[in-house]
């Protein structure tokens, strides 16, 4: 069986993921120093930033399934990724000529997340057509190591390039990070087909049809409604730690960058592993246990007391819950895509995709709601059984008979890789 290196263009898919994966760390911070600090923001306004890089995943969440759908995918991944550029681009320029106020950025980082919205849906689609499905687990779980890796260092080298670049020139380096990843992207050689266009294709019925495909499957069904609720308390636990480790633990900054550091080995670690676990597993039963390790994994942060075992309690929490997500998201992935055919995929993604966002834009002001007016442990009780409950509903589902093997037959899933046939063998086989 090939390896992910010997599949032809994998590597430079790859290596697009990985660039913009760090750019945008970099801009995450940025973009809160540049609003808060340079345009002297409010609290709230600084939400109003936040919230609008999530509000398009609720508005046009669904609609961007069917336009991925529609389109062939690699040039709409290309085409949002450079204007990804120009709009951060546009960011340190406006600045420099004092143009730049809080209803622009906000503007700006609305367009942008509708661009992301797009790509993400179309770039987890497009992964099917560039690798044998035998290495679809091991393809998503190197993107996520890369996502990993960027989110536990990019923080640093974010901090580094604001302090002797600013923020707005920071921002410019993530907006050349999406023109190296577009360029990286168009030189990517796989079948994309143009989708059929008939006259019979209607914007209503591709909606229900993307949404009856997730929500009436079998398995799908109970995967995506169980990953919304398990959305939705894990962003509670989430924004209550800040908060909680700061003024109640007094872990201080130094601790939640450890915490964080730690949460970043977890998940790179768990994505090395995924190939091997799922191989002695099975699909089913490796979504199944490593849920519930995710939800139970949070349990020393709630019973985290003040004092010298403060740091160890908060990262080990923050290890467990991110190395079984390594673990399970790239399965769970690679899952969704080989169950799904080909024209239903950029619903199928996108439909997930919105509601997971959406969920986390739920459970963040619900979660501070209850920290506020109860408390900070009863809050991350809550997000704790939430998650154990919604592990145990998928634990008695139909999702604990999935297998590797519940793949659509090869006419359905779209066009196969050239050079490369795909024979019947646990993903992630001898994967690099």
């Amino acid at each position: 069986m090939p390896r992910l290196v010997e599949v032809p263009g994998y590597v430079r898919f790859w290596t697009a993921s990985a660039v913009s994966a760090f750019g945008s760390q970099i801009t995450g911070l940025a973009l809160q120093i540049l609003t808060a600090v340079a345009l002297g923001a409010s609290a709230t306004e600084v939400g109003l930033v936040n919230a609008a890089r999530w509000l398009p995943y609720l508005l046009f969440g669904l609609v961007a399934g069917v336009l991925v759908d529609r389109c062939r995918r690699k040039p709409l991944m290309v085409g949002t990724d450079l204007g990804r550029a120009v709009l951060l681009g546009a960011i340190p320029v406006l600045y420099a000529v004092d143009r730049l106020s809080i209803p622009v950025v906000c503007g700006c980082v609305f367009a942008i997340g509708v661009l992301s919205l797009l790509f993400e849906a179309a770039n987890q689609s497009y992964v099917p057509r560039l690798v044998p499905k035998e290495l679809l687990n091991a393809a998503y779980a190197r993107v996520e190591q890369a996502g990993a890796v960027a989110g536990s260092t990019g923080p640093l080298v974010a901090g580094v390039l604001i302090k002797f670049m600013g923020a707005p020139l920071a921002v410019l380096v993530d907006a050349l990070s999406y023109l190296m990843s577009g360029l990286f992207l168009a030189s990517v050689k796989a079948p994309d087909p143009v989708p059929d266009r008939g006259a019979g294709r209607r914007l209503g019925r591709e909606l229900r049809e993307g949404l009856a495909w997730v929500y009436r499957h079998r398995t799908l069904a109970s995967i995506a409604l169980t990953s919304h609720a398990m959305l939705l308390f894990n962003s509670m636990v989430s924004t209550v730690f800040v908060v909680f480790a700061l003024h109640e633990l007094k872990i201080g900054s130094f601790g939640l960058g450890a915490t964080y550091a730690c949460a970043g080995v977890g998940a790179v670690l768990g994505g090395a592993l995924s190939g091997r676990v799922v191989r002695g597993l099975e699909v089913g039963p490796t979504l199944i246990v490593f849920r519930v390790v995710a939800a139970v994994g949070w349990l020393p942060l709630v019973l985290a007391q003040r004092g010298p075992w403060a740091v160890v309690s908060v990262a080990l929490a923050y290890f467990v819950v991110s190395l079984a997500i390594g673990i399970e998201s790239p399965v769970e992935m690679g899952y969704r895509q080989a169950v799904t055919p080909d024209r239903l995929r950029g619903r199928m993604n996108a439909t997930i995709r919105s509601m997971n966002w959406g969920m986390v834009a739920v459970g963040a002001p619900l979660g501070g709601i209850l920290a506020d007016r109860i408390g900070y442990r009863f809050a991350l009780a809550v997000g704790l059984s939430g998650a154990v409950a919604q592990a145990l509903v998928l634990a008695v589902s139909a999702t604990r008979g999935a297998r590797a093997a519940d793949e659509l037959p090869a006419d359905e899933l779209g066009p196969a890789t050239p050079d490369l046939t795909p024979r019947h063998v646990a993903a992630g086989d001898d994967a690099d």
